[in-house]
């Protein structure tokens, strides 16, 4: 569909046309919370492995993700995104059945851990390709003029999978093991993709190319504010159920699906305040919120504080990725966002590779608690550089008006 022709469409139409196809990226990423809450717990517990391992087992996916994100966009281009997403959800698909084959291995702890790695690089894989695609097939359904609805509503049907997924998940294994649970993310990735199947694709045109240089050197300052933001993210989605298990409570699936509920809950109440107040001061107000999220969960002495601090994290986490991501694009022509936005994303991949395993390191030495004080440090480092940025920013625009 054309701009021109997703412009004369009345807002519910174009709602529709966008939600048609992120039911194959709520899909993709349901198969991600699906196992969000167990499988750190099935490394940690049932293989006997410690939770620096727990972390990496999660945190390959992100790895895997942040490398085959550019080769998503290009395959999009030469393909069409319709291709890419069936390519997306046939890895979340296999991931699936590699679980199923550690579960079958579980004699064997190296050997059923090894299985788990491949089957979270291979989702990693799909969830990259499942994501662009999605989104570039909703952009080509209504037209560039809605980049920013079918951006927001990819992020909103992100976590609400997420949040659905991961006491979904939970009760998934209670009834019948990580065995059970890896069937349901195969069945439901191929649900998924013979739906895809039967949609019309559409066709994505390629932007003229910059040197990637480039747009990494504009892209950085606030690739780099958002990857230490989304420290968050890491620490609450990877090691909240550790967490709940050090203290011996229950609840910490809970506590995962009140943060991803917490995330999409802002983003439907407050659509237009980017615009409004801009992205840098939407940044900096987030920030403190998550600020006193992550402390709430490392100080907690009682469950309804950790709860409260996950909900906190999740509403301050919520729009740092929207507010930082409009200045950041700006930053270059509209031909080449695009490429800026698929740069900028990669920090928040990074961010949350890198996270699992430092955490995990930290939490060896100085106890689980210690993860949620240091990634609140990140983020007042965030909000020290955008502070740094916009001071920058308001010298380099006195000068112009000299």
């Amino acid at each position: 569909m054309s701009s021109s022709a997703a412009t004369s469409t009345r807002p519910a139409n174009i709602n529709l046309q966008i939600l048609a196809v992120m039911i194959f990226n709520f899909a993709n990423y349901l198969t991600i919370g699906l196992p969000m809450a167990v499988l750190p717990g099935y490394v940690h517990d049932h293989l006997g492995f410690s939770a620096f391992w727990a972390g990496l087992a999660i945190s390959l996916q992100y790895f895997a993700t942040l490398l085959s994100r550019p080769h998503a966009g290009r395959y999009a281009d030469i393909l069409g995104p319709k291709r890419v997403v069936l390519i997306g959800l046939a890895g979340c698909m296999l991931s699936g059945v590699f679980y199923l084959l550690a579960v079958w291995q579980n004699a064997s702890p190296i050997l059923s851990l090894l299985l788990l790695c491949i089957g979270r690089l291979i989702l990693g894989v799909g969830q990259s390709f499942a994501g662009t695609g999605s989104t570039l097939w909703g952009i080509g359904r209504v037209g560039s003029l809605h980049i920013g609805k079918v951006i927001s509503w990819s992020g909103v049907v992100t976590y609400g999978a997420m949040a659905i997924g991961a006491p979904l998940g939970v009760w998934i294994v209670h009834l019948g093991g990580l065995a059970l649970l890896s069937l349901c993310i195969i069945a439901i990735s191929l649900s998924a993709f013979l739906l895809a199947l039967s949609k019309a694709g559409v066709s994505k045109a390629a932007s003229s190319a910059i040197p990637f240089r480039h747009v990494l050197g504009k892209v950085l300052p606030y690739g780099l504010v958002m990857g230490l933001a989304s420290s968050g993210f890491g620490v609450i989605a990877t090691f909240i159920t550790l967490f709940y298990d050090a203290k011996g409570w229950s609840g910490g699936a809970f506590a995962l699906t009140l943060f991803s509920s917490a995330f999409v809950g802002i983003r439907l109440l407050f659509p237009n305040c980017i615009n409004r107040f801009g992205g840098q001061r939407v940044a900096l107000a987030c920030f403190v919120f998550e600020i006193m999220g992550l402390l709430l969960v490392w100080g907690a002495s009682i469950p309804t504080m950790a709860l409260l601090g996950a909900m906190l994290t999740g509403a301050g986490s919520s729009l740092v990725f929207p507010a930082l991501g409009v200045v950041a694009v700006k930053r270059l022509p509209q031909e080449n966002q695009g490429s800026a936005l698929a740069t900028y994303t990669a920090f928040m991949d990074l961010s949350l590779g890198v996270t699992g395993p430092l955490a995990g390191i930290l939490m060896i030495h100085a106890g689980v608690s210690s993860i949620y004080l240091a990634s609140a440090f990140a983020v007042c480092l965030s909000g020290a550089l955008v502070l740094r940025l916009v001071h920058k920013e308001k010298r380099a625009t006195a000068g112009d008006s000299c």
